[in-house]
């Protein structure tokens, strides 16, 4: 009975795959979704952090967590999920087989690619669903939407406004890079944040 539930795990790994939404942009072929697992490439579960003690004792422990912003589903149903950076680095591997999450160069060569920071967020941004008449173009097919965040406090901030996602690189013991886009501009920002803090997650191919 084990056995055949393994397969079928296999199996639906396999499915999700395969139906997974991507566009070139470049020389780079990227999911045109945010990531959406509870499971590590090797079938280890993530554990998912429901309250503010769970998320900071997570980050505390250095340990990786997901959630949905306001842990709620119906959230989750249009954003997807939102990892710590801890997610991000655990050698399971939080992407699936044949993707990885991008190295600041790589989000670097992609906004270069769409003619820098300052115009890239407009080409990124979905053409509905930003509030503020901050949506984009979406002629790169990238789909971006505004999914918000969690502080490094624990606390669910920007749903309304903020999209923003993770880097695969760290900057130091303490915090990692990642990109963020607001609804005011349509500019693409670079920097870095605490490693507990809670982002989206965009896959690029290995």
């Amino acid at each position: 009975m084990k056995k055949f539930a393994l397969i079928l795990q296999f199996c639906f790994v396999l499915v999700s795959i395969a139906h997974t939404q991507t566009v070139t942009i470049g020389n780079q072929v990227w999911m045109s979704e945010n990531l959406n697992v509870d499971k590590f490439r090797n079938g280890d579960s993530i554990p998912e952090a429901k309250t503010e003690a769970e998320w900071l004792l997570a980050g505390e422990n250095k340990q990786p967590a997901w959630c949905y912003y306001n842990n709620d589903p119906a959230n989750g149903d249009k954003y997807h999920k939102i990892y710590n950076w801890y997610a991000i680095n655990d050698p399971r591997g939080l992407a699936p087989d044949g993707w990885k999450v991008p190295s600041d160069d790589e989000w670097t060569a992609l906004t270069d690619y769409l003619g820098g920071e300052a115009a890239a967020g407009t080409k990124m941004k979905r053409t509905s669903g930003w509030e503020e008449n901050g949506n984009g173009t979406n002629e790169s097919g990238f789909s971006a939407l505004r999914g918000g965040f969690r502080d490094s406090g624990g606390k669910f901030d920007l749903i309304n406004t903020h999209g923003g996602w993770w880097s695969s690189t760290e900057k130091d013991t303490g915090d990692a890079f990642h990109r963020h886009m607001n609804s005011s501009d349509g500019v693409v920002y670079g920097g870095t944040f605490n490693k507990v803090t809670g982002f989206s997650v965009r896959c690029v191919k290995d």
